[in-house]
């Protein structure tokens, strides 16, 4: 683990508060919604619980025609109640299938269409306002690295504050508990960071 903002009793409080969030039921279905919400995946620690490959052997393939007009840049299908992310490429010849973890609560949860404006490696994190409202013993920024809650990666949406990323703690895979991101493992969001670009379009149900 790196020094810095997380390598303090504040940190250890982030993490404490983080691993409290990981309790949580299964999303259920809601219209899709306007306005941006503030959201924000914990750090992660290694580990893969049984409940969690009980959901992932539950997953199955989808056809992209009942969702989208055309795979035109490639198209993303996130699922929030089965907990999957799927991607097809512009020529059909990719079709991939992805755990996800998904938003605490619907209060959390947005979806509709949206699209990838922006890609990067090593994100930086900093919470919104909101967010340190009411986690105030949260560090003000996290660098790239070990402690970051976004992973190695991050795909920002053109819904402010919305992003699919990756995650360092596995545990939260399969399961109710971001604060309205999408968070993939972070082998898998690197396979995806490669395979999408600026306009993939997205849709999250």
């Amino acid at each position: 683990m790196t020094s810095g903002p997380f390598a303090s009793p504040n940190r250890r409080r982030f993490l404490a508060g983080s691993a409290a969030a990981a309790l949580g039921g299964l999303a259920t279905p809601a219209l899709a919604q306007s306005g941006s919400k503030d959201t924000f995946a914990p750090e992660f620690e290694p580990d893969i619980d049984p409940v969690v490959r009980r959901n992932i052997s539950s997953f199955r393939s989808l056809q992209w025609q009942p969702y989208f007009a055309s795979l035109e840049g490639g198209a993303i299908l996130v699922d929030t109640t089965s907990r999957a992310l799927h991607y097809w490429s512009e020529d059909e010849t990719v079709y991939k299938l992805f755990p996800t973890s998904v938003p605490l609560s619907e209060d959390l949860t947005r979806r509709g269409r949206t699209e990838i404006v922006r890609k990067v490696e090593g994100p930086e994190w900093r919470p919104t306002p909101s967010m340190k409202e009411r986690n105030p013993e949260w560090p003000d920024y996290v660098g790239p690295g070990p402690d970051n809650p976004l992973g190695t990666h991050a795909l920002y949406l053109s819904w402010t504050y919305y992003r699919i990323h990756g995650t360092h703690d596995t545990r939260k895979i399969g399961r109710r508990s971001s604060n309205g991101c999408i968070g993939l493992y972070n082998e898998h969001i690197a396979e995806l960071f490669g395979l999408t670009s600026v306009g993939t379009q997205v849709l999250l149900i």
